[in-house]
């Protein structure tokens, strides 16, 4: 007999492809810029409350609302559940959120589908959401521990006893960004094991460089047609003004000014710049899901499809090399190969990442020793990220899972294209792939 996890597994491997319906995302924005006074579950509400509205189904209509984030904010304790509130879902439809650090947005996705594929549900509201702005600044234990013992102490001379152990470093904050951004498995800070690939796949700063100004002209280029307007929400900034579109977008970027960034990791021997590295950022993306014949049954023609998904795990100082540890899993779990993907969305948590990945799936050498396999193809780079990617757009780390099924979906309908696949890393050592497909 199989058991409720096999069986899951099986129906995600054999059961019908799940629609979506739509997908809506706000710009994304530089951290500590335009969206830093909107805390996460805020933003994503506003996102999550005008998709619902654009769709046009009833909110009593879906059965489960289900977002990924990374730095859960201790104002809203299960933050999912306050941003359904927000965005209007009556108090009857249960709500939580999943964490997966880069891959929750994704997360996200794929815990409804199983819930689906289990018959638990039908229409679910998912996606993914940071605000990396207000990722707190935290006390340092020594001065945690003393300020519970004043707390606790009941006399003047108790107080007293308590603030002769007081040492001017205890003032020292810790950084939660950075602390969140650094692995504990591996002990190093994620641009560190950006480090790790550039070395190994012999990647120069030159290499890494170019591929940034990539990023930011073909992000550009898609901001000046309009195209990104297509998924963006706009939202009201801090100063009252409006944001329509990605703010992280270097517009008129060139080589030699990227090639100016010094190494920000490892400055005496590194590659990997703040140029020609993701950048932080504050963003929401949110979907509504369903089964294939669920979608006929409610008369809607949905964006697109997900065919199937796949999670692996891998080293995690090699973190980077996540999409194609999940891509190899998911291509041998559906018996599909590269020469049949029509377009890639490849986050870009580092441009040494995208490039390490690049080399990776080409070569035989690496595939069979990691694989014991034949190599998975050489990706065609006009097909990769052709929007640009979050070297250009920022990567909010609970959103960019969603972000990149939303955009790959747009684009294949843009294109008229049919098969798409969504893939990024994970930092502690995992990665995720999604094969989507076109309506």
């Amino acid at each position: 007999m199989l058991s409720l996890r096999q069986c899951i597994k099986e129906n995600t491997i054999m059961k019908e492809r799940i629609a979506v319906i739509q997908g809506l995302r706000s710009p994304v924005a530089k951290a500590y810029g335009k969206l830093k006074h909107i805390q996460a579950d805020t933003l994503g509400s506003i996102i999550a409350k005008e998709l619902v509205l654009q769709i046009g189904i009833d909110y009593k209509e879906y059965d489960e609302v289900i977002i990924g984030n990374v730095a859960q904010p201790a104002n809203a304790a299960n933050m999912a559940r306050i941003l359904a509130s927000r965005a209007g879902f009556p108090i009857s439809t249960p709500a939580y959120t999943v964490h997966r650090n880069c891959a929750s947005g994704m997360q996200a996705i794929s815990s409804a589908i199983a819930s689906i594929h289990s018959g638990e549900g039908k229409l679910y509201l998912v996606g993914g959401v940071e605000s990396m702005s207000n990722i707190p600044i935290l006390y340092s234990d020594n001065l945690r521990n003393l300020m519970i013992g004043l707390s606790n102490s009941k006399t003047i001379l108790a107080k007293l006893a308590v603030l002769k152990n007081f040492r001017p470093n205890f003032l020292k904050p810790v950084i939660g960004l950075v602390s969140g951004l650094t692995d504990p498995i591996s002990g190093q800070i994620m641009g560190l094991t950006a480090e790790i690939l550039a070395n190994e796949f012999k990647i120069s700063k030159q290499e890494q460089d170019q591929f940034a100004l990539n990023s930011h002209l073909k992000a550009q280029k898609a901001t000046e047609r309009g195209i990104l307007k297509e998924e963006i929400y706009p939202i009201i900034t801090s100063n009252d003004s409006i944001i329509y579109d990605d703010d992280g977008i270097r517009f008129n970027q060139t080589l030699k000014a990227l090639e100016k960034l010094k190494p920000f990791f490892d400055k005496e021997n590194g590659t990997v710049s703040a140029g020609n590295s993701s950048q932080i950022s504050d963003g929401a993306c949110m979907l509504s899901i369903c089964s294939e014949s669920h979608a006929k049954a409610l008369g809607i023609t949905p964006l697109g499809y997900i065919k199937d998904f796949a999670y692996a795990g891998l080293e995690a100082h090699k973190m980077g090399l996540g999409p194609i540890y999940a891509t190899k899993k998911l291509f041998d779990k559906t018996k599909i190969d590269l020469k049949q993907i029509d377009l890639i969305e490849m986050n870009e948590a580092f441009a040494a990442q995208v490039i390490a990945n690049i080399k990776a799936f080409d070569s035989t050498q690496f595939c069979q020793k990691t694989f014991n396999s034949a190599k998975l193809g050489q990706i065609n780079e006009n097909l990769l990220n052709v929007n640009g990617g979050a070297i250009a757009l920022g990567h909010p780390v609970g959103m960019s899972g969603a972000r990149i099924v939303l955009s790959a979906l747009k684009e294949l309908k843009r294109r008229n294209l049919q098969t798409g696949l969504a893939t990024l890393c994970v930092g502690g050592g995992q990665g995720a792939s999604f094969l989507l497909e076109a309506n």
